[in-house]
Protein backbone atom coordinates (compact mmCIF):
# COMPACT_ATOMS: atom_id res chain seq x y z
CA UNK A 1 0.00 0.00 0.00
CA UNK A 2 1.22 3.66 -0.28
CA UNK A 3 2.18 6.01 2.70
CA UNK A 4 0.03 8.48 2.84
CA UNK A 5 1.12 10.08 6.25
CA UNK A 6 4.56 9.07 8.54
CA UNK A 7 4.82 10.69 11.83
CA UNK A 8 7.70 10.66 13.46
CA UNK A 9 9.08 11.10 16.57
CA UNK A 10 6.02 14.11 17.35
CA UNK A 11 6.21 15.99 20.58
CA UNK A 12 3.66 18.27 21.44
CA UNK A 13 4.43 20.52 24.69
CA UNK A 14 2.12 22.94 26.38
CA UNK A 15 3.58 25.51 28.46
CA UNK A 16 6.82 23.09 29.12
CA UNK A 17 4.59 19.81 29.60
CA UNK A 18 5.12 17.25 27.07
CA UNK A 19 1.11 15.96 26.04
CA UNK A 20 2.80 13.44 23.25
CA UNK A 21 6.75 12.67 23.68
CA UNK A 22 8.29 10.84 20.86
CA UNK A 23 5.10 9.51 18.87
CA UNK A 24 5.57 7.73 15.75
CA UNK A 25 2.64 6.22 13.52
CA UNK A 26 2.13 5.34 9.92
CA UNK A 27 -1.19 5.73 7.84
CA UNK A 28 -1.15 3.85 4.10
CA UNK A 29 -3.82 5.04 1.41
CA UNK A 30 -7.23 3.98 1.75
CA UNK A 31 -6.95 2.67 5.24
CA UNK A 32 -8.85 3.58 8.82
CA UNK A 33 -6.55 3.84 11.34
CA UNK A 34 -7.66 4.46 14.90
CA UNK A 35 -6.03 5.86 18.36
CA UNK A 36 -7.47 4.58 21.00
CA UNK A 37 -6.42 5.75 25.23
CA UNK A 38 -7.84 7.04 28.04
CA UNK A 39 -8.44 10.46 28.71
CA UNK A 40 -5.11 12.78 29.13
CA UNK A 41 -3.65 9.90 27.20
CA UNK A 42 -2.79 12.25 23.91
CA UNK A 43 -4.89 11.24 21.27
CA UNK A 44 -6.22 14.43 20.94
CA UNK A 45 -3.38 16.72 21.13
CA UNK A 46 -1.75 13.99 18.26
CA UNK A 47 -4.74 15.08 16.07
CA UNK A 48 -4.38 18.39 16.32
CA UNK A 49 -0.49 18.03 15.62
CA UNK A 50 -1.51 16.69 12.53
CA UNK A 51 -4.36 19.13 11.24
CA UNK A 52 -1.90 21.99 12.65
CA UNK A 53 -3.77 23.94 15.14
CA UNK A 54 -1.43 23.47 17.66
CA UNK A 55 2.01 24.99 18.36
CA UNK A 56 4.85 23.95 20.43
CA UNK A 57 5.32 20.88 17.85
CA UNK A 58 8.39 18.88 16.74
CA UNK A 59 9.40 16.34 15.17
CA UNK A 60 8.27 15.02 11.66
CA UNK A 61 4.83 15.30 9.81
CA UNK A 62 5.35 13.67 6.15
CA UNK A 63 2.13 13.97 4.42
CA UNK A 64 2.46 12.71 0.76
CA UNK A 65 5.93 12.78 0.67
CA UNK A 66 6.35 15.78 2.24
CA UNK A 67 7.24 17.33 5.77
CA UNK A 68 4.75 19.34 6.28
CA UNK A 69 5.59 20.27 10.27
CA UNK A 70 5.93 24.12 9.56
CA UNK A 71 2.59 24.44 6.96
CA UNK A 72 -0.46 26.32 8.73
CA UNK A 73 -3.42 25.01 9.21
CA UNK A 74 -5.22 26.43 6.17
CA UNK A 75 -2.28 25.10 4.00
CA UNK A 76 -2.46 21.45 5.49
CA UNK A 77 -6.26 21.86 4.25
CA UNK A 78 -5.48 22.61 0.55
CA UNK A 79 -3.15 19.83 0.44
CA UNK A 80 -6.22 17.77 2.06
CA UNK A 81 -6.15 17.40 5.44
CA UNK A 82 -9.14 18.17 7.38
CA UNK A 83 -10.26 17.78 11.30
CA UNK A 84 -13.50 17.06 12.65
CA UNK A 85 -13.12 18.47 16.04
CA UNK A 86 -14.10 17.28 19.31
CA UNK A 87 -17.56 19.29 20.42
CA UNK A 88 -17.99 19.41 16.54
CA UNK A 89 -17.47 23.57 16.10
CA UNK A 90 -20.20 24.36 14.05
CA UNK A 91 -21.24 27.79 13.92
CA UNK A 92 -24.89 27.82 15.52
CA UNK A 93 -26.08 30.90 14.44
CA UNK A 94 -26.04 30.17 10.88
CA UNK A 95 -27.85 27.27 8.48
CA UNK A 96 -27.14 24.09 7.60
CA UNK A 97 -26.55 24.98 4.03
CA UNK A 98 -24.37 27.92 5.20
CA UNK A 99 -22.38 25.26 7.48
CA UNK A 100 -21.80 23.02 4.68
CA UNK A 101 -20.42 25.90 2.21
CA UNK A 102 -18.11 26.74 4.60
CA UNK A 103 -16.21 23.84 4.11
CA UNK A 104 -16.44 24.16 0.49
CA UNK A 105 -14.33 27.59 0.69
CA UNK A 106 -11.08 25.90 -1.77
CA UNK A 107 -13.96 25.75 -4.31
CA UNK A 108 -15.95 28.88 -6.55
CA UNK A 109 -17.34 27.36 -9.48
CA UNK A 110 -21.41 26.51 -8.10
CA UNK A 111 -21.30 22.73 -10.45
CA UNK A 112 -18.30 21.68 -8.31
CA UNK A 113 -19.73 22.96 -4.97
CA UNK A 114 -23.36 22.18 -5.94
CA UNK A 115 -21.70 18.14 -7.08
CA UNK A 116 -20.57 18.21 -3.33
CA UNK A 117 -23.39 18.98 -1.71
CA UNK A 118 -25.02 16.59 -3.25
CA UNK A 119 -22.82 14.07 -2.18
CA UNK A 120 -23.14 15.19 1.41
CA UNK A 121 -26.83 14.77 1.35
CA UNK A 122 -26.56 11.05 -0.15
CA UNK A 123 -24.44 10.54 3.38
CA UNK A 124 -26.78 12.46 5.19
CA UNK A 125 -30.36 12.85 3.76
CA UNK A 126 -30.98 14.82 7.08
CA UNK A 127 -29.49 17.97 6.06
CA UNK A 128 -30.72 18.32 2.91
CA UNK A 129 -34.35 18.66 4.82
CA UNK A 130 -32.64 20.71 7.59
CA UNK A 131 -30.53 22.98 5.09
CA UNK A 132 -32.62 26.53 5.87
CA UNK A 133 -32.66 25.99 9.60
CA UNK A 134 -29.78 27.39 11.79
CA UNK A 135 -27.22 24.81 12.93
CA UNK A 136 -27.84 25.00 16.57
CA UNK A 137 -31.43 23.78 16.15
CA UNK A 138 -29.52 20.24 15.34
CA UNK A 139 -29.89 17.85 17.77
CA UNK A 140 -26.51 16.44 19.20
CA UNK A 141 -26.12 13.56 16.41
CA UNK A 142 -27.33 15.73 13.45
CA UNK A 143 -24.71 18.19 14.73
CA UNK A 144 -22.01 15.85 14.21
CA UNK A 145 -23.57 14.88 10.78
CA UNK A 146 -23.15 18.38 9.92
CA UNK A 147 -19.45 18.62 11.24
CA UNK A 148 -18.20 15.20 9.00
CA UNK A 149 -20.27 16.92 6.09
CA UNK A 150 -18.91 20.36 6.68
CA UNK A 151 -15.24 18.63 6.01
CA UNK A 152 -15.83 16.21 3.30
CA UNK A 153 -17.13 19.29 1.26
CA UNK A 154 -13.10 20.06 1.01
CA UNK A 155 -13.01 16.96 -0.48
CA UNK A 156 -10.42 15.50 1.71
CA UNK A 157 -7.25 13.18 1.40
CA UNK A 158 -7.30 12.45 5.02
CA UNK A 159 -10.26 13.07 7.07
CA UNK A 160 -8.97 13.29 11.28
CA UNK A 161 -11.95 12.52 13.21
CA UNK A 162 -11.91 13.11 16.49
CA UNK A 163 -14.38 11.29 19.43
CA UNK A 164 -17.14 11.39 16.44
CA UNK A 165 -18.97 9.49 19.21
CA UNK A 166 -18.70 11.46 22.24
CA UNK A 167 -22.10 12.13 24.02
CA UNK A 168 -24.56 10.68 21.36
CA UNK A 169 -27.15 8.15 22.14
CA UNK A 170 -26.06 4.34 21.03
CA UNK A 171 -28.34 4.36 18.22
CA UNK A 172 -26.99 7.75 16.69
CA UNK A 173 -23.51 6.26 17.17
CA UNK A 174 -24.26 3.32 15.20
CA UNK A 175 -25.34 5.87 12.28
CA UNK A 176 -22.18 7.75 12.58
CA UNK A 177 -20.45 5.11 12.27
CA UNK A 178 -22.01 3.22 9.42
CA UNK A 179 -21.74 6.58 7.28
CA UNK A 180 -17.60 6.47 8.49
CA UNK A 181 -17.88 2.91 6.64
CA UNK A 182 -19.15 4.10 3.58
CA UNK A 183 -17.29 7.26 3.34
CA UNK A 184 -14.08 4.80 4.23
CA UNK A 185 -15.18 2.48 1.47
CA UNK A 186 -15.55 5.07 -1.10
CA UNK A 187 -11.90 6.20 -0.92
CA UNK A 188 -11.23 8.66 2.00
CA UNK A 189 -8.42 7.35 4.37
CA UNK A 190 -9.32 8.29 7.93
CA UNK A 191 -7.26 8.77 11.01
CA UNK A 192 -10.18 8.09 13.63
CA UNK A 193 -9.37 9.18 17.23
CA UNK A 194 -11.93 7.48 20.01
CA UNK A 195 -12.04 6.63 23.81
CA UNK A 196 -15.32 4.00 21.92
CA UNK A 197 -12.61 1.05 21.70
CA UNK A 198 -15.09 -1.21 20.64
CA UNK A 199 -16.39 0.67 17.96
CA UNK A 200 -12.97 2.13 17.32
CA UNK A 201 -11.07 -1.30 16.72
CA UNK A 202 -14.77 -2.98 14.55
CA UNK A 203 -14.23 -0.36 11.56
CA UNK A 204 -10.76 -0.05 11.74
CA UNK A 205 -7.51 -1.77 9.87
CA UNK A 206 -4.90 -0.86 12.33
CA UNK A 207 -4.68 1.07 15.69
CA UNK A 208 -2.01 2.50 17.96
CA UNK A 209 -2.69 2.67 22.32
CA UNK A 210 -1.38 5.44 24.04
CA UNK A 211 -0.64 5.84 27.09
CA UNK A 212 0.90 9.06 28.90
CA UNK A 213 1.73 10.42 25.36
CA UNK A 214 3.51 7.77 23.73
CA UNK A 215 2.66 4.49 21.91
CA UNK A 216 2.71 1.54 23.97
CA UNK A 217 0.82 -1.29 21.73
CA UNK A 218 -0.10 -1.01 17.96
CA UNK A 219 -0.68 -3.62 15.27
CA UNK A 220 -3.98 -4.80 13.15
CA UNK A 221 -7.33 -3.83 14.57
CA UNK A 222 -8.19 -7.68 15.40
CA UNK A 223 -5.15 -8.03 17.43
CA UNK A 224 -5.51 -5.38 19.36
CA UNK A 225 -9.17 -6.28 20.35
CA UNK A 226 -8.06 -9.36 21.11
CA UNK A 227 -5.08 -7.88 23.54
CA UNK A 228 -5.66 -8.86 27.23
CA UNK A 229 -4.28 -5.67 28.51
CA UNK A 230 -6.87 -3.97 25.51
CA UNK A 231 -9.65 -6.12 26.86
CA UNK A 232 -8.95 -5.03 30.55
CA UNK A 233 -8.58 -1.85 30.22
CA UNK A 234 -10.24 -0.60 26.93
CA UNK A 235 -12.89 -2.79 25.87
CA UNK A 236 -14.10 -3.33 30.14
CA UNK A 237 -13.47 -7.58 29.72
CA UNK A 238 -12.87 -9.43 32.38
CA UNK A 239 -9.56 -10.87 31.87
CA UNK A 240 -8.16 -13.55 34.62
Amino acid sequence: MNMLLSVKNLSVSYGGIKAVSDLNLEINKGEIVTIIGANGAGKTSTIHAISGVVAGVQGEIIFNGRNIIKEKCYARVKLGIVEVPEGRHIFPKMSVLDNLLMGAYLYKDKENIDMLLERIYKYFPILEKRKKQNAGTLSGGEQQMLAIGRALMSRPQLLLLDEPSLGLAPIMIDKIYEIIDLIHSEGTTILLVEQNAHQALAVSDRGYVLQNGKVVLSGPAYELANNEMVKKVYLGADVA
